[in-house]
């Protein structure tokens, strides 16, 4: 319930902002749609209005996609009490083939994310690989079905431009840390 009223708020959110021109350098330029862990397929755009990190896994990773999720557990551990709850945090996967909704659900609940401010998510194919290539992710299967991959967090402000992102993971990253702050703190 709590998370369709996220929803719902989000919808509202990005209808207001709809008659507002999008930034030239956001990503929510990108016309592709997302389905997360319980289903729900929306616009990337319609995140618009929140301060959010991002970044790109797979779910049956085992060495530094559960790094990655640790490093963002971290570094939203690291914001001040009050901005926690503000801070979205996007895990998008480059598996659509494997990382099913019910497999993204399993992952979410199997790491503890927290479902109010967590989205894994999933696309089509073709924009998953244009998305990635926005972010600056880099990864290419391998025939054992695992990737290879580039390990980026992205810092999102609320217009959707990328303003801070780190390749530092298993710790925290300070200017990143510093930058998640920062973006909380504006208006």
């Amino acid at each position: 319930m709590k998370r369709l009223l996220v929803l719902l708020g989000l919808l509202f959110f990005t209808a207001a902002h709809a008659a507002t021109p999008l930034p030239r350098d956001s990503i929510y330029q990108l016309d592709v749609k997302l389905t997360d862990q319980d289903g729900t397929t929306w616009p990337l755009a319609s995140r618009r209005g929140h301060v959010q990190l991002v970044s790109m896994f797979y779910s049956s990773c085992t060495m530094v996609c559960p790094m990655i999720v640790d490093t963002l557990k971290l570094t939203q551990k690291a914001v001040d009490e009050p901005d926690r709850d503000r801070l979205a945090l996007l895990l998008i996967s480059f598996d659509p083939a494997r990382d099913s909704v019910p497999v993204l659900h399993q992952y979410a609940e199997r790491r503890k994310l927290q479902a109010s401010l967590w989205t894994l998510a999933r696309a089509e194919p073709a924009s998953t690989r244009q998305l990635a290539a926005l972010l600056g992710v880099q990864y290419r299967p391998l025939p054992d079905g695992d990737f290879n991959h580039s390990s980026e967090l992205l810092l999102l402000d609320e217009e959707g431009r990328i303003v801070a992102r780190t390749a530092i993971i298993g710790r925290l990253d300070p200017e990143f840390v510093q930058a998640v702050k920062k973006s909380l703190r504006e208006p």
